[in-house]
């Protein structure tokens, strides 16, 4: 049993700063009294009270409006109320510290959120959406937590726990009761009931992977050698001039970063200082970060000149990335566009892989953006990010973890059936365990620490 919160916080529920509206929460026992002593007001449930605030002495703070919601109807199941004033920091912190004094207390990041996950007003993958659509970078990120917290993607766990209890049914009261006339057929019905789970399994989790995309993006590390055209690269993506274009060796030095949506697609982009042997300390130091900057990515685009040999530049290119996943990007096609149609492609267009084995060859020009719609879409593709994919819901690497999780424990049951039921049963309680785990039916403290820290403090 997870404790419950039987004390009263309150937070500024809009961003700090100066805006028309600022906002004040305040949830729990004490927040209709603690609204009554500000405004003079005993607020009726639901509706909006004209009001002045005031302060201890009685000096008015500000003037607007009160509105009180009644437990369990609430966001949080417990009472709020709102407090809505002018815009800024001053009366925020007056109405705040107005509010500490009559006895609520600072609210902890995500506090309002967990209190509606305690008290089963939203299971945990709703709770971890109202963040995600908080954070969204796009109009499919947004659509896709909306799903999410409207419970689209709990449904479908719901579905397959209900799925996974017929079949350990079955089971188990086979198993108590083995003088029992119960039919049970371990090779036929219970084999088909996990087939048909995987099967829901499966699609549930490629929508998941979806989501995840839309949530976190993908990470983009520009790099190559110097004047290959990497900052050219980043300013075409961008839209923009973000980064200083010379034909001066070593003019990026510190990586740029750059947040990007393409064709829907988050990407962080980082350009980086190009990779040479250097005795300038400052340079040195730029080329370190660069290193670690294509250690982190989720994709480097390294970027050549395509009047460089092509077994050259994939030389080059995995001595610096390693085993790191990477797309080799031959630009400058508009200076020699027969040197990208000799590698056995036509202007701007994929080249394709280099030999068995060898990474994404794509040739471009920077300059022109020729070759452009054809590398984000090559990115939207290693990324696995398809914005018109049906039913996608925001989703987190814990989820795909415990997706995965599941569909391992059912491949394992449906193993055991022609022999030892006794594993089977085991291994469907695991595939139980691992999507409880994503709606919070089974989630340990330290895990909800780790996902409400990521609130922000009025949420």
């Amino acid at each position: 049993m997870r404790e419950q919160r039987d004390d009263t916080i309150a937070a500024l529920a809009t961003a700090p700063g100066a805006g028309a509206v600022a906002i004040v929460r305040i949830s729990g026992p004490e927040a209709r009294a603690i609204g009554r002593a500000l405004t003079g007001v005993d607020a009726r449930p639901r509706y909006a009270e004209l009001c002045t605030f005031r302060g201890a002495e009685g000096a008015a703070i500000d003037r607007g409006l009160v509105l009180y919601f009644p437990g369990p109807r609430s966001y949080t199941g417990e009472d709020v109320v709102e407090l809505h004033g002018h815009g800024g920091r001053v009366v925020a912190d007056a109405l705040l510290a107005r509010a500490y004094t009559l006895g609520a207390r600072p609210a902890d990041p995500g506090e309002f959120t967990l209190r509606a996950f305690l008290n089963d007003k939203l299971d945990l993958l709703q709770a971890e959406a109202v963040a995600d659509l908080v954070a969204s970078g796009s109009v499919a990120a947004a659509r896709a937590a909306l799903r999410s917290l409207d419970g689209q993607f709990s449904a479908q766990v719901a579905a397959l726990q209900a799925g996974l209890t017929h079949l350990r049914v079955k089971i188990e009261a086979w198993l108590d009761f083995p003088e029992e006339e119960i039919r049970f057929d371990a090779g036929g019905e219970c084999a088909a009931g996990i087939d048909a789970l995987l099967a829901e399994l499966g699609a549930l989790s490629s929508a998941a992977r979806s989501g995840a995309v839309l949530r976190d993006g993908l990470s983009i590390a520009i790099a190559g050698p110097p004047n290959a055209g990497k900052s050219s690269l980043m300013n075409r993506l961008a839209g923009y001039d973000a980064a200083i274009v010379t034909d001066i060796p070593g003019t990026t030095r510190d990586p740029l970063r750059e947040h990007l949506t393409l064709d829907g697609l988050a990407v962080t982009v980082v350009d980086t200082a190009g990779l040479r042997e250097s005795v300038d300390p400052v340079e040195r130091e730029g080329l370190r970060r660069a290193r670690v900057e294509v250690g982190r990515a989720d994709r480097v685009l390294w970027v050549v000149d395509v009047r460089e040999p092509l077994d050259t530049a994939l030389a080059a290119a995995r001595e610096n990335v390693g085993d790191g996943p990477f797309t080799l990007l031959r630009n400058k096609i508009d200076l020699a566009p027969h040197a990208a149609e000799g590698a056995g492609a036509s202007s701007g267009a994929r080249v394709g892989q280099a030999g068995a084995g060898a990474p994404p060859v794509l040739a471009i020009s920077a300059l022109t953006g020729a070759g452009i719609d054809a590398l984000i879409a090559h990115l939207h593709s290693v990324a696995g990010y398809n914005a018109a994919a049906p039913g996608t819901f925001s989703a987190r690497r814990r989820h795909l973890a415990s997706l995965d999780n599941a569909r391992i424990r059912l491949v394992a049951a449906r193993r055991e059936l022609d022999g030892a039921l006794e594993l089977a049963a085991e291994e469907l309680r695991g595939a139980q365990t691992a999507l409880g785990e994503l709606t919070g039916e089974l989630t340990s403290d330290d895990l909800l620490g780790e996902i409400f820290a990521a609130f922000c403090i009025g949420k």
